[in-house]
């Protein structure tokens, strides 16, 4: 799925919409288009990732995936094989937290999931996910480096 195609449409709409207005506006228009073009790219990847998140959570079997081939979104059909695995990421969302980010945060948040091409709030669910799976001490004990260094 090429994304190019819709972000021009909407650029080409917001054109004609300042073409009403006189010059000054209509140049304001196209500079605003061209300024959201990849805004409104990625808001488009982040609508898909979360259509498949629902498509998943629908499926007996298998799940939906949203891949990146260079700027452009695929939607795959991943079969499991067998019973859906209890993966949060195919849960429901129901419950609602509300978050307060310093703003510094918010835009490091939004470039960690889009390059990862999943939205803020699935990127969220998942990293909440990793971070609250209990770890044996065995486990972190492996990953534990001591020794002495020489510099």
């Amino acid at each position: 799925m090429q994304l190019d195609g819709f972000t021009n449409a909407v650029r080409d709409d917001l054109a004609r919409i300042a073409a009403v207005g006189d010059e000054a506006t209509a140049r304001a228009g196209g500079l605003l288009a061209a300024a959201l073009e990849p805004t409104l790219a990625r808001r488009l990847q982040e609508a898909l990732a979360e259509a498949a998140l629902e498509l998943s959570a629908q499926l007996e079997h298998g799940r939906v995936e949203v891949r990146i081939a260079g700027s452009d979104p695929e939607l795959v059909y991943v079969d499991d094989g067998g019973p859906a695995a209890a993966d949060p990421a195919d849960e429901v969302f129901s419950a609602r937290v509300t978050l307060r980010l310093p703003e510094s945060l918010k835009s490091r948040l939004d470039a960690a999931a889009s390059s990862a091409g999943v939205s803020v709030n699935t990127w969220l669910v998942q990293a909440l996910g990793r971070a609250l799976e209990p770890r044996s001490s065995a486990f972190s004990n492996r990953r534990r480096l001591t020794g002495y260094g020489r510099s």
